[in-house]
């Protein structure tokens, strides 16, 4: 049995453990296209450092061999992405149509007004981050929102709004 080569990252931006995690994600796709790996590659990277910097994805790019400026694409057109620091919450509130008609505008104001920041902000005490997402494939439950890209909250009230800032600030 040959021994595996340890994936290495050009400028070390991502830990081994990460650069294998993206070596699991290509294999999914055929050898010449590897580069369809990006979203994955990035979701770990995010996963692994908090956010996408212009570095990490000129690393994710070199990785994946494919022009930096596709991967800059890929990362700015999806709002999972967070290309700058964010708060240890992340909380993204859909406000395309289906979702505004059924409370969503409320909803934002009244997550804007709790927390004292608009869309793209953090909170002083860098807990929580509000951003403006597009559709999140849950219309029927609208107003939705998701935290930190991995739970969906639905048929959100000022209360249940309420209600989750007060779980999440004990989960501090």
């Amino acid at each position: 049995m040959s021994a595996v080569p340890e994936p290495k990252s050009p400028k070390a931006l991502l830990s081994a453990d990460a650069c294998r995690a993206i070596d699991r994600e290509i294999t999914k796709y055929p050898a010449d296209q590897k580069q369809s790996a990006v979203l994955a590659a990035l979701a770990i990277a995010q996963s692994e450092l908090g956010w996408i910097s212009k570095d990490v994805m000129e690393e994710v790019a070199r990785y994946l061999d494919m022009p930096a400026i596709a991967v800059y694409e890929v990362a700015s057109f999806y709002t999972m992405y967070n290309l700058q620091p964010t708060g240890k919450f992340k909380i993204t509130i859909c406000t395309n149509l289906p979702c505004a008609l059924s409370g969503a505008t409320r909803a934002a104001e009244h997550l804007k007004k709790r927390l004292g920041v608009g869309f793209n902000e953090t909170t002083p005490d860098g807990y929580f981050t509000l951003k403006e997402g597009e559709c999140m494939g849950a219309c029927g439950d609208a107003p939705v929102l998701l935290v930190n890209n991995t739970r969906m909250e639905s048929f959100m009230s000022d209360n249940k709004l309420d209600a989750l800032l007060e779980q999440l600030k004990q989960a501090r």
